[in-house]
């Protein structure tokens, strides 16, 4: 059976940005075939010099790549290039800026012709770093749905902001969307590689590829375990790693953010207030257990969420299982100690502050040890916005004919204002986890994996306005078998 087409929409608000990326696209050499579907060629336009013809409503291009007139309709364009499908490995679709992506995201879902032949990958979003503000303020309705429905959204022109706008403007975004991986641009130059056959509308894929792609937000960003002989330790760190107390997201933006599952308060990160310093809690991990800290996440981040007690240089973590503010203010290096009894395994939580990317561990000649097992969790984040993002996470498996008649009555409800689910559940006296993906009203669901030896979860997120977290999570509750 011929694979799948992946098709990647590009969209964003006038002015974003979204032809200069679609040309840097068109002119590098990946080894890609591409085919690109534009909305209204003639006002937008892509770079002439790239045209051999474009007289034609589907027409090639000096680099091999076809494209095409959308001024008709998608469907019959789609239909038309399968003729052709040989031709080229994935599609491109860039929408006009006034666009709303979820018509298109739709058609992918509903259209049986088509998705035999095509599978939607990704929904990129181009944000207009200087001007975006202003539409997320008057909630201007095409920018609220291009930022709800992306899987990559590229912050371009950030040589026109200054850092602290730069930095608001992300968690903003973050907020809104806690699924999608974002991007920093001048000039649309965000990595390429990263953006096309990304599978975002695959949920199965993307979470094979990311597992914690459905994972809850966490007032912790990171866990990392050691195993210690019993003795004295040291946690040293630089003052290179924590000389910015702003937390830096740079070194890793392909990890989407998923939002707490709101069955408890929301903890921003800055609401403490407790100086320049980092969050760490350490916990033992059972003998003989495996090294999957997302396990340990419910057992800490209740603690984790609590009051810390604030230690300066030099002081000591007298006790697991509590939450600990280390200072790191005024020295060039600092150093926390403990100790230990026994032969243990500890996992130590930390917040996003950057100080844990210098962490070290010393063992009492001074030599460094290395970890056992590392994990990064979703970061939470506060909403500013009518447009927010929810998971829930469950144990246990759900009753079928229940589940399927909570979302009927949640999408007769909600659906214009739910943008986007996306879920992986467990169903009673099923050996195969499901998969499923909504497009407001437009809701699918296919056979996913075998849980085999592993335990059945059900994770599911929701992007949309004015989402009831504690609704959500009480009635579906109710759903488990």
């Amino acid at each position: 059976m011929r694979p799948k087409i992946p098709v990647t929409v590009l969209t964003g608000f006038l002015g974003s940005g979204k032809t200069t990326l679609l040309n840097r696209i068109l002119s590098e050499d990946h080894g890609l075939r591409i085919a690109v579907i534009e909305n209204e060629f003639g006002e937008i336009g892509i770079d002439q010099d790239l045209v051999i013809n474009a007289d034609e409503e589907v027409f090639e291009m000096n680099n091999g790549c076809i494209c095409c007139n959308v001024r008709g309709d998608l469907i019959r364009i789609l239909a038309e290039l399968v003729d052709r499908i040989s031709q080229f490995d994935l599609v491109i679709l860039e929408t006009t800026g006034m666009a709303d992506p979820g018509p298109v995201a739709q058609t992918f879902l509903v259209q049986e012709d088509i998705q035999e032949n095509y599978q939607l990958d990704g929904i990129i979003t181009l944000i207009d770093a200087k001007h975006v503000g202003q539409h997320l303020d008057d909630e201007t309705d095409e920018v609220l749905a291009q930022v709800a429905f992306a899987d990559r959204m590229i912050i371009n022109k950030v040589d026109l902001v200054s850092e602290e706008e730069k930095q608001a403007l992300r968690k903003r975004l973050q907020s809104m969307n806690t699924m999608a991986g974002i991007y920093e641009a001048t000039m649309a130059d965000a990595p390429i590689a990263e953006l096309l056959d990304i599978g975002g509308f695959n949920v199965q894929r993307a979470v094979d590829i990311k597992p914690n792609f459905l994972e809850p937000e966490y007032p912790f960003e990171k866990a990392t375990m050691w195993q210690l002989a019993p003795g004295d330790y040291q946690l040293k760190f630089a003052e290179a790693s924590c000389d910015n107390h702003e937390h830096d997201h740079s070194h890793d933006h392909d990890h989407s953010h998923d939002d707490h599952d709101g069955a408890h308060e929301h903890h921003d990160h800055e609401a403490h207030d407790h100086g320049p310093g980092m969050s760490i809690l350490m916990t033992n991990v059972e003998q003989g257990s495996d090294t999957d800290l997302s396990g340990l996440a419910e057992k800490v981040f209740v603690e984790f969420s609590s009051d810390p007690e604030i230690l300066e240089h030099g002081q000591a973590l007298t006790s697991t299982d509590k939450h600990y503010q280390l200072t790191l203010e005024g020295r060039e290096e600092y150093e926390f100690g403990f100790s230990l009894d026994n032969e243990e395994s500890l996992a130590f939580f930390t917040d996003y502050g950057p100080c844990e990317l210098g962490l070290k561990l010393l063992g009492k000649n001074g030599e460094e040890i290395a970890p056992a097992a590392s994990h990064t969790f979703q970061a939470e984040h506060t909403h500013d916005s009518k447009v927010s993002s929810t998971s829930i996470e469950l144990p246990g498996a759900f009753d079928v004919s229940k589940l399927n008649a909570w979302l009927e009555e949640f999408l007769i409800e909600n659906g214009p204002d739910v943008y986007r689910m996306k879920g992986v559940v467990a169903i009673k006296d099923q050996e195969y986890r499901f998969v499923f993906q909504g497009v407001h009203m437009i809701f699918g669901s296919q056979k996913g994996a075998e849980w085999g030896d592993q335990k059945p979860f059900n994770r599911l997120v929701f992007i949309g306005k004015n989402l009831d977290d504690a609704y959500i999570k009480e009635s579906l509750e109710k759903c488990l078998a």
